[in-house]
């Protein structure tokens, strides 16, 4: 590992510039263009992604635009998958600085995606790079999985198994270490309803973008005057939320909500500005689906108003995020984001919510998938284990998440890094950054893993 090592530190100042190359292309999914499936962005990102690994002598395919792949060693001999992706979420607000501008201050490089997942791709890339250069031979194809659907559902794996198989084994470096054996169960719900007929009058409310983020900001145009400004401020207050309210016109207010963005699958380090919104207008008066939200899920992110609230020894508790709410005079529509535990069931989830909602609001299940856990004493999780030791120092463990990675796209599949237990978390938040001296472990921890499980 010495020879490795000294090849890695060489590698820094060219790894940093391919990231922050990778990082000024916004590569957020719009709609299809031409070749394009997820839009011309995300087919931007892959094709550079896919030419600097060729610039590295390796052998990459480019599938259809759904993903990219990166290979090296025995092609076709029982490969080890590497699974990260390069679509982002969208950039939101609060930033302090340009998030596409790769901006490096000291040991930091800020902007979208830094963590989640171009840092930890470009890592993986350069740790199959220093194995390579120093001529250690495989027995094995190592094969870095460049997908560009994992933040819209996954369609991108979906089609790179259907077309082209994917290994039965490997990790995904888009979590935390050490080794992320057990990830919960996602559904994706929506909501829809009738707009209410009395109370409040709610003339539009456009909140949140995507289900598996926590809004930071959230907005509602209420039939008020001026007068009722001073009551919102008061009402705040008391119920110790970050409200404001100002005229619109003459006969309307503008109430906005300012939370704290985030992951949907760590919503304790967020808040959330649609459930702080909910809450307001419950308190002056709104009735029909918007106070049945308020009164089901608020803020809220256990579940337990909805009847659903649950956990098990291994995966932990259940949560859910409220992360989308469209509402005018034509009715409502709302998601909701939902991982729960290994041991809970995913139709009795579903039952429970409609009955504690009621029949005036319409779900339906826009997405479903399995929890996911590979055995702790499995040959892939103790080998990953070992690696993460032996740059580190640090105990082996392995680990429960929320979060839905590649892995569970894999039969054997875990999330290995790239974060460590005690980083900033910011990974869909304002100001997400990577650090270099990071980024630098993530590459030794990486390329000894793969030496471990790949090497003759």
């Amino acid at each position: 590992m010495n020879d490795i090592h000294r090849i890695i530190d060489s590698l820094q100042t060219d790894m940093t510039e391919t990231l922050k190359r990778w990082i000024t292309i916004p590569s957020v999914k719009v709609a299809p263009i031409g070749n394009a499936p997820y839009g011309a962005e995300v087919d931007r990102a892959l094709k550079t992604a896919l030419t600097d690994a060729q610039k590295l002598g390796f052998s990459t395919r480019d599938i259809e635009g759904h993903a990219g792949d990166v290979r090296m060693g025995p092609l076709g001999a029982d490969p080890l998958g590497i699974l990260a992706h390069l679509d982002i979420v969208p950039a939101g607000d609060g930033w302090q600085m340009d998030p596409f501008g790769a901006i490096q201050e000291g040991d930091r490089i800020y902007g979208r995606g830094t963590s989640d997942n171009k840092g930890p791709a470009v890592a993986a890339l350069y740790a199959m790079y220093a194995v390579k250069q120093a001529g250690i031979p495989l027995r094995r194809e190592v094969r870095l999985i460049l997908g560009c659907d994992e933040e819209s559902g996954m369609e991108d794996m979906a089609y790179y198994e259907k077309h082209y198989g994917l290994p039965q084994t490997g990790f995904s470096p888009d979590a935390t270490f050490p080794v992320i054996n057990t990830e919960k169960g996602l559904m994706r719900i929506e909501l829809k309803g009738d707009a209410a007929k009395d109370g409040l009058y709610v003339k539009d409310i456009h909140a949140g973008e995507r289900f598996n983020v926590v809004p930071g900001s959230a907005s509602a145009l209420i039939a008020a005057d001026a007068v009722l400004c001073k009551k919102i401020h008061s009402l705040a207050s008391e119920m110790h939320l970050q409200i404001q309210a100002e005229p619109e016109t003459e006969d309307t207010i503008r109430i906005t909500s300012t939370g704290l963005a985030g992951h949907a699958a760590y919503p304790e380090v967020t808040r959330n500005a649609i459930g702080q919104l909910l809450l307001i207008l419950r308190a002056l008066g709104v009735t029909g689906p918007l106070k049945t939200l308020a009164d089901c899920v608020g803020m809220e992110y256990n579940g337990l108003n909805l009847g659903i609230r649950c956990l098990d020894e291994t995966s932990g508790a259940l949560t859910c995020n409220l992360g989308i709410l469209r509402y005018n005079d034509s009715g409502l529509y709302a998601t909701l984001d939902i991982r729960y535990p290994l041991l809970a069931s995913a139709d009795r989830i579903l039952s429970t919510i409609a009955a504690s909602i009621g029949s005036h609001i319409i779900i339906s299940q826009a997405e479903q998938k399995e929890p996911h856990h590979v055995a702790p004493n499995s040959q892939l999780v103790t080998a990953l284990l070992d690696a993460y030791h032996e740059e580190t120092g640090r105990k082996r463990e392995c680990l429960a998440i929320g979060g839905g990675t590649y892995a569970r796209c894999i039969k054997e599949g875990v999330a290995f890094g790239s974060a460590f237990p005690e980083d900033e978390e910011l990974a869909h938040q304002a100001g997400e950054y990577i650090t270099i001296s990071c980024l630098m472990q993530n590459v030794r921890i990486f390329a000894n893993a793969i030496i471990k499980l790949a090497a003759l």
